[in-house]
């Protein structure tokens, strides 16, 4: 799939808690075209084709609300991200490029699939998990931890799932309650032949990866969204 430059206006963008924001976009041209668990170029600065692509961030397309409307979410905690905060409302003008990578291409909707997300790391998997391909899987399993439940915006799309999928089944983790996610635990309950999908911080990733190589775990059944 070819990557396009959109022009996009801000439909909305919500501070729900502390940090985390959602923002909305629609575009202005064309529908956007990508797949599921793929990713976007955002830049906030006018493009200008003599001077190449300005400044941009990567972010996970989380969902899409018809065929001209995006949804993503994202923390302020770099400059990028601080600028889109402050900068951002109702209106403005954002160019993005897109769609880029290929998580869930080439996997097998029958073998075992087994997501693991931390914070904002649910996000490209929610892209799947409410596109009409997600019916295919075979008893998809979702391990989620989040900060505490504020920091929880996803129940929506997680009914949506199970309305696409029956045999969907997740679990969701608070830390101020429950800790963090416990990967020692999360293999035990599943098997040794399951494709596992790995997103969240960097941190997280290369631990969890980590364990799951040393446990027996192909390389090859690990796939992770890092990007980052």
């Amino acid at each position: 799939m070819l990557v396009k430059k959109y022009m996009t206006e801000v439909v909305r963008i919500d501070n729900p808690v502390d940090s985390l924001y959602v923002l909305e976009l629609k575009s202005a041209e064309k529908p956007f075209k990508f797949l599921p668990g793929q990713f976007l170029h955002l830049a906030l600065d006018e493009y200008d084709p003599s001077l190449g692509w300005p400044e941009s961030r990567c972010f996970s397309i989380q969902a899409q609300h018809g065929p001209d409307t995006i949804v993503l979410s994202f923390s302020a905690k770099g400059k990028f991200t601080t600028r889109m905060a402050q900068e951002l409302k109702a209106g403005s003008p954002v160019m993005v490029k897109l769609p880029y990578g290929s998580l869930f291409q080439n996997s097998d909707a029958s073998t075992s699939c087994v997501f693991i997300a931390g914070g904002t790391g649910i996000t490209p998997f929610l892209s799947l998990f409410t596109d009409q391909a997600f019916a295919a899987y075979q008893r998809p399993r979702l391990y989620a931890g989040f900060r505490n439940n504020n920091y929880n915006l996803y129940d929506a799309y997680l009914l949506r799932a199970n309305e696409i999928n029956d045999g969907f089944e997740y679990r969701l983790k608070y830390e101020d309650k429950e800790g963090m996610l416990d990967i020692a635990e999360i293999f035990e309950r599943e098997q040794p032949g399951s494709l596992f999908f790995l997103s969240g911080p960097p941190v997280m990733i290369a631990s969890l990866r980590k364990y799951l190589e040393t446990a027996g775990v192909d390389r090859r059944n690990i796939r992770t969204d890092d990007w980052e």
